[in-house]
């Protein structure tokens, strides 16, 4: 997923979730297991790799599994689930757990997650040593400043025993939680799109992939370090509203994103700046 905590202006939410409601979602009502297969799914995606993904499965493999696919692509991150919550969208695909359990607290919404898709990797960079045993003692590391990001950077860290961190310090973890930094590692908290322009400043940053492909980096060549796919909280998932887990649309549409032609379309399109994680 791209960002999560982006900042999007209310009109633009307010105008895509306009947009959203006048087109209505063929196949909003009914909801769960007694949704009619034969109607359109609406599914709400951000544009890279999300909408993309979804296209593929939509020109490849949907007419064949008897699946009518409607493909709304936003940029924001609060339309998505606004419009499944309020019933406008069937489905949404931009998100990964940790951000849909805070927006849902935080808006009072029930969405859940149906299936993880893919994963974004957040990845280690530098432009001074070739991996993070190389980091000199003192060296100074970038980490996003945001709540879910800098948590996810610091879990990179400790799952490689770069450092540890104190017990339940959780996905919001921040460098207060650090328990032992064996290097004397210092951390400089920037926003999440800085982090690749400060490259050169720093020893090391650790960086979204999607902000690392906008600035040219290539996660599965140029990142020292890179998070695994597999059993990674911060895995894209299909999600829904409550009560609609059931909806045999959303069953059929779960199951070719876990297709072997999916799985083949990301690893071959991609190459490992985005990954399966099924």
């Amino acid at each position: 997923m791209r960002n999560v905590l982006k900042t999007t202006t209310v009109l633009a939410t307010a105008g895509l979730a306009l947009s959203l409601a006048a087109c209505g979602s063929s196949g909003s009502s009914p909801a769960g297991a007694s949704a009619d297969p034969n109607k359109t799914l609406t599914v709400v995606a951000s544009p890279t790799p999300h909408a993309q993904i979804l296209q593929y499965v939509k020109d490849n493999l949907a007419d064949k599994a008897g699946l009518k696919l409607d493909i709304k692509v936003v940029s924001d991150y609060v339309t998505p689930n606004t419009a499944v919550q309020d019933g406008s969208a069937d489905a949404n695909y931009f998100q990964h757990v940790p951000y849909l359990d805070d927006f849902n607290q935080k808006n009072g919404t029930s969405i859940v997650p149906v299936e993880t898709v893919h994963l974004e990797p957040l990845g280690v960079y530098s432009k001074k040593v070739k991996a993070v045993g190389d980091l000199k003692d003192g060296a100074q590391v970038g980490v996003p400043n945001d709540a879910t990001n800098e948590g996810r950077a610091l879990k990179l860290l400790a799952d490689n025993n770069v450092i540890t961190l104190k017990a339940g310090a959780g996905t919001a973890a921040t460098v207060q939680d650090i328990a032992t930094n064996p290097k004397n590692l210092k951390f400089k908290e920037l926003e999440a799109a800085q982090l690749p322009r400060a490259l050169d400043d720093l020893d090391a940053g650790i960086i979204n992939g999607n902000y690392a492909l906008d600035s040219g980096l290539k996660p599965a060549t140029d990142a020292i370090l890179l998070e695994k796919a597999e059993g990674n909280p911060y895995a894209n998932i299909l999600a829904v509203k409550k009560g609609n887990e059931a909806d045999p649309r959303v069953k059929k549409l779960a199951e070719l994103l876990h297709s072997a032609e999916v799985k083949k379309y990301i690893d071959d399109t991609f190459q490992g700046s985005v990954t399966p994680a099924f």
